[in-house]
């Protein structure tokens, strides 16, 4: 059920992409990474869904019941304590990149790329601006990107943010469309 709700919000949003090319995938990685005094955590998803549009549309889609964990222990707090991921179960980003013009998706190269949307984490949706590169090869498309969030930002919050778990985590996006 919650796929084909995952499913319904990307039919809507890839109805207003209107005559693009449009590049997909349902195996994007996003990992994310803390740093704290008593612990480092470190996460990863292999099953992000995205769009990207040709005239710069962006949008990802993922459960976040989908991080995988180096320990079950730590997965279990991930997502009973913090991220309440039966309350919340998805996470999702939708925006644009803004210097679209300045990448040339008929030609090899890397470019870098400015992307600005909405990401709703823990139900709290928040504008985020963050650098990146897209990376032309043949018939794919890489995009790559890397940008921080506060925790308290998104409501997330629990007695060992800060000591076990950072405030701030970092988050790094891989997404291979064709």
């Amino acid at each position: 059920m919650k796929r084909i709700t995952i499913l319904i919000a990307f039919t809507a949003f890839v109805g207003s992409m209107n005559a693009q090319q449009i590049y997909s995938t349902k195996a994007g990685k996003i990992s994310f990474f803390s740093s704290a005094p008593l612990e480092d955590i470190e996460a990863r998803t292999t099953e992000v869904e995205s769009k990207f549009a040709s005239n710069g549309q962006i949008a990802f889609a993922l459960l976040m019941k989908g991080f995988e964990f180096e320990n079950q222990e730590m997965e279990d707090h991930f997502n009973e304590e913090y991220l309440e991921s039966t309350k919340y179960p998805k996470a999702n980003f939708k925006g644009n990149i803004i210097n679209i013009s300045e990448i040339n998706l008929s030609k090899d190269g890397v470019y870098p790329a400015k992307v600005k949307g909405s990401l709703t984490i823990h139900g709290v949706t928040k504008e985020i601006a963050s650098n990146g590169t897209i990376e032309v090869r043949g018939p794919k498309v890489i995009a790559k990107s890397k940008f921080d969030i506060a925790l308290r930002d998104y409501n997330i919050g629990g007695a060992l943010i800060g000591k076990k778990i950072a405030n701030t985590i970092a988050i790094t996006v891989n997404c291979e469309y064709e």
